[in-house]
């Protein structure tokens, strides 16, 4: 073959190529181009049958794809209509899978633990129509922040037994500028038939509790629906929980430090009465009525950490292992058991920086003392009213003391 005649043959098949290019290639080309066969290949023929092939199912998943400031309770939810889940596989987007479960109809899927904040997760879904075909879908999301989100850390805990005096108490961990929204999405409700009204002591801080203390044997139930709830600027509510606690007997013990006694009542009855030794003329014990907080077998008192020191800034005391502690007031006040002290002080005279002594032994481990007795004897949230210091009452929000405030006056904190 000469040079020139094969020139010619390679331009002859260029052309050649160049049609069938032309006729495969993906154009929005005239239908009605010479050549043409009506159209039966045109892009809308071709999307026509595929259509055709494709699967009835239609997959939702919630959040949209690429949303932020999710839920942790309400996200992560997938449905389908016109057909069957098939597979469902929830992670993290560094790869850790997020258990969960399709219903029982195959329609909807849910994850069976709740979503961590500030974590984006990935979701794929798989359904079949009636014929069996197959459809896909894919999202990511990312959950809310803790900086852009609050929760409510309450007292008292999940299915514990409280004195009558126990108030359900919020502390929010974000200052809240929306507090009738955030007071709209707690409900707090008694099976003893009792009006119950919640105070915001602050911006942080709301207690709820019936105007007279709660009646016993009754059931108080919590319930916070804050997901997704605007508690202040673009800060948002996680929580969605449901609380329950019983109360107990009614055991309201009243210390007098004038005859420096306490007597103890059960159901309005005294039921013993035991020696004390509350605050001296110069630091004495505050008045009104205190609830129960915490209880310690053991514990360490040092004055330094409540304002009591010497010349040298060191505490006036520094017990390392007072008995039988019994928290009134987040200030310090206790009710705590005293083996340093002679017995004849108690009943006699009051000698302590504030608390209420009862006598005790070194080590918390003789059940014949009146401090040990009256601590296996208590239970959070009983109620114990002091008179006759001399000293002002106590501040409602110091401690679970808001029973010192009047009712007119709490239902006066209500944002709602």
């Amino acid at each position: 073959m000469t040079v020139s005649k094969r020139r010619k043959g390679l331009t002859v098949a260029s052309a050649l190529l160049g049609g069938v290019l032309m006729l495969s290639a993906c154009s929005g080309g005239d239908d009605g181009a010479s050549g043409g066969d009506g159209g039966d290949s045109s892009q809308s023929k071709v999307d026509e049958a595929a259509a055709k092939k494709a699967s009835e199912a239609q997959i939702k998943i919630t959040p949209e794809d690429g949303s932020d400031n999710a839920s942790i309770n309400n996200s992560a939810a997938v449905t389908v209509s016109k057909g069957t889940l098939t597979n469902v596989k929830m992670t993290t987007s560094e790869g850790a899978e997020v258990s969960g479960q399709i219903s029982a109809d195959k329609t909807s899927w849910k994850p069976t633990t709740q979503l961590e904040r500030s974590t984006t997760y990935k979701l794929s879904a798989e359904a079949k129509d009636s014929d069996g075909r197959v459809a896909h879908e894919n999202a990511s999301f990312t959950t809310v922040s803790p900086a852009n989100s609050f929760i409510g850390n309450f007292t008292p805990d999940d299915g514990t037994t409280v004195g009558v005096g126990m108030p359900v108490s919020i502390n929010f961990d974000k200052a809240i500028t929306n507090k009738a929204a955030v007071q709209k999405g707690i409900k707090v409700s008694t099976t003893g038939g009792q009006e119950v009204a919640c105070h915001w002591f602050n911006a942080n801080r709301m207690d709820c509790r019936p105007e007279d203390y709660w009646k016993e044997g009754s059931t108080v139930t919590l319930k916070l629906a804050l997901d997704g709830v605007e508690g202040a600027k673009g800060v948002f509510g996680v929580q969605q929980k449901t609380v329950t606690f019983k109360i107990g007997r009614n055991q309201v013990s009243y210390v007098d430090a004038k005859t420096k006694q306490m007597k103890i009542t059960q159901d309005g009855k005294v039921v013993r009465t035991i020696p004390i030794s509350a605050g001296s003329p110069e630091n004495k014990t505050y008045e009104g009525i205190m609830v129960m907080s915490e209880k310690f077998k053991e514990t360490r008192m040092n004055g330094a950490t409540v304002g009591f020191t010497d010349d040298d800034g060191k505490g006036e005391y520094d017990i390392k292992d007072v008995p039988h502690a019994i928290r009134l007031s987040s200030s310090g006040t206790f009710i705590h058991g005293n083996y340093w002290g002679a017995k004849s002080i108690f009943g006699s005279v009051n000698t302590s920086h504030g608390c209420v002594g009862l006598q005790d032994a070194k080590g918390a481990n003789d059940p014949n003392t009146p401090g040990a007795w009256f601590f296996k004897n208590s239970m959070l949230g009983d109620v114990v009213v002091v008179e006759n210091t001399g000293d002002k009452t106590i501040a409602p929000d110091n401690g679970l003391n808001g029973w010192n405030m009047n009712w007119a006056d709490w239902k006066a904190g209500s944002a709602v």
